[in-house]
Order: C-alpha cells, then sequence, then structure tokens
C-alpha cells in the first residue's frame, strides 16, 4: 500500500498561510491590533501620540478604505468581510498579500510535489485568495460575536451614565473609556466626532451601516428619535438593552437547537472529500481505471455541482433568522 503524501503537504501550505498571514499582520500593527489585547486601541494610540483628532482620522480612514474599494478587481469578494473584521491593511496591501502567498504556495509546491504546472498554478493561487479570505472571515466573525456580546453591557452603562446626570456624548465617551475592544475604539471615534460638531445620531448611523449589525441600528434609531421628539433617553435605552439581551439569549438558544442539524450538515457536505482523500491516501490508482471512461469528467462536474448545491441547500435548512 502505497500513501501519497501530496494532499499532507497541501494542506500543511494552506494552513502555512494563514500563520503567515496572521503573523505579519501583527508584526506590522503590534499586539495592539488583537482582538485579545485588554488595552483599549484607541487610548493606546492616544497615549503614544496625544494627538486626539489624528488618532481620529487614522482611525477612521481604517474603518471607512475597504468599503471604498469594491470597484478593485479580485478585492470586491474580501471587501464586506474585511470591512465587519476593521483590518488595518490596506486594499492594496490585501491583493498584494494575496499575490505573494500565491508565490509562495508555487513554491512550496513546486519543491513538495510533483504535480502538473497548471494544476500548480490554479491550487497555489487558489490558497492565496483563500487563505486570506478565510483568515478575513475568521477575523469577522470573532469580532462580530464580541460586538454583539458587549453591546448590552455598553448600552447599561449609557443608562446609568444618563441617570446620573451626564449628557449622552459624556456617557459615549464613558464607553468608550471604561469598556474593551473592539466596541471601545468604535464608540471612541464616535465620541471624537461628536467633539468636533458631528451630530451623535448620524455618527451611530454610519457606524450601524458599516458594521451591519442589527442592534446597532436601534441604538442609532433611538437616539435619533430621542433627538427629534424629545423624551427620557434612558428609559429607552434601557429598555433596548432588555430587548437586545432577549435576542441574544433567543439566538443562543436557536443555536444551540440548532448545533446538531448544523454539524450534521457540515458532515454529510465534507464526507465526500474527506473519503475521496482517504481513497487517494490508501489507494492512489482506484480511479486509474475509471478515468479512461468519457463520461469520468462529466460525472464529476455534476457531482461537484451537487455538492455544491448541498451546500446551499444544508446552510438554507439550518439558517434561523432571529
Amino acid at each position: 500500500m502505497t500513501i501519497s503524501a501530496e494532499p499532507i503537504i497541501y494542506g500543511l501550505i494552506f494552513i502555512g498561510v494563514l500563520v503567515l498571514v496572521e503573523g505579519l499582520y501583527l508584526t506590522v500593527f503590534g499586539r495592539s491590533i488583537s482582538l485579545n489585547n485588554r488595552v483599549n486601541r484607541r487610548l493606546e494610540m492616544l497615549d503614544k501620540s496625544g494627538n486626539r483628532e489624528e488618532v481620529m482620522e487614522k482611525l477612521r480612514k481604517e474603518m471607512e478604505q475597504h468599503l471604498k474599494a469594491r470597484k478593485i478587481p479580485l478585492y470586491s469578494i474580501l471587501s464586506n468581510k474585511a470591512q465587519k473584521a476593521a483590518i488595518a491593511f490596506t486594499p492594496k496591501q490585501l491583493v498584494f498579500l494575496m499575490i505573494g502567498l500565491s508565490f509562495l504556495a508555487f513554491v512550496g509546491l513546486s519543491i513538495g510535489t510533483a504535480t502538473p504546472f497548471a494544476v500548480r498554478i490554479v491550487v497555489s493561487a487558489a490558497m492565496g485568495v483563500g487563505g486570506v479570505f478565510t483568515w478575513i472571515n475568521m477575523k469577522a466573525n470573532k469580532r462580530m460575536a464580541l460586538l454583539e456580546e458587549q453591546l448590552p453591557d455598553a448600552i447599561e452603562l449609557m443608562v446609568r451614565s444618563l441617570r446620573v446626570g451626564h449628557p449622552f456624548s459624556a456617557a459615549i465617551a464613558i464607553v468608550a473609556d471604561e469598556v474593551s475592544d473592539p466596541l471601545a475604539t468604535e464608540f471612541g471615534v464616535i465620541a471624537d466626532e461628536a467633539a468636533y460638531g458631528r451630530e451623535m445620531g448620524e455618527a451611530l448611523k454610519d457606524m450601524a451601516e458599516r458594521i451591519d449589525m442589527q442592534d446597532l441600528r436601534f441604538l442609532a434609531v433611538a437616539v435619533t428619535i430621542q433627538q427629534q421628539s424629545g423624551g427620557n433617553l434612558a428609559e429607552i435605552l434601557d429598555g433596548l438593552a432588555k430587548v437586545i439581551r432577549a435576542r441574544f439569549r433567543l439566538f443562543r438558544r436557536v443555536k444551540a437547537i440548532t448545533a446538531e442539524a448544523k454539524w450534521s450538515g457540515k458532515f454529510l457536505s465534507g464526507f465526500p472529500i474527506m473519503a475521496l482523500i482517504g481513497i487517494q491516501l490508501i489507494k492512489p490508482d482506484y480511479y486509474d481505471e475509471a478515468m479512461e471512461h468519457p463520461y469520468f469528467i462529466p460525472a464529476c462536474l455534476l457531482v461537484g455541482a451537487f455538492l455544491i448545491a448541498n451546500l446551499f441547500v444544508m446552510r438554507a435548512l439550518v439558517n434561523i433568522k432571529v
């Protein structure tokens, strides 16, 4: 029995691409860019530079650069996720990073495997683009989960601040100073913009649209309505915090109920690919006779189409909106 090492090499190169991207990101921007860092990134930048306007402009540029670059070829598939992840790399840097990682993957495939040149080109390009997309997607999911978890506590902190007599702008500033990232830096930019004259409701609305988060839209609408028609903002936000917590609990409950179905869908979607890899590892010549049949290629394309359709169908079955 001969076991082919090429699939293992493919997997190791792809994992190496992910590790390299994370390493470059932390090397260029430092530990403060990590979501695991307990220090508020905005406060750390203010501590280093001391210029509030300069820090605000730098953060705003980082936050808006990806949505403005949707027209860049190849990058458009990454822009929404990169925006949600607040990736500090510029769009051009990410494109060059994908190209560089694709080249490194091609070199690794050329050294470690004997696959045809055309296959190496396609696989290395897929690893470069797919590796960056996977890394950005993981960053975006982690950051959005943290934002959703932090928001109710931040709103309750604003409620307590309003009840002791602070204005809403001061309540936002307290949240920016007291909570941790990623929400602290987002609210810190809003506090800085309000200090320079921007309307608070408009700033909150822009943040909600940029992050694409429904609970933030509720907050922006509540603040805007209160500014236009008046009312007790503390009571409004207190009710909003309770609604968000209730939605969060419901979301967690639905997630727990559908967990088995989701993992079943993932297993059913991945089993054919895992079986194919296993067969290739155990008996690489298993499909040699079948490959000579004229219907082999059309059958492979049909099976691939069914696998892709299966991914969408299984996702639709377990994707319950809350």
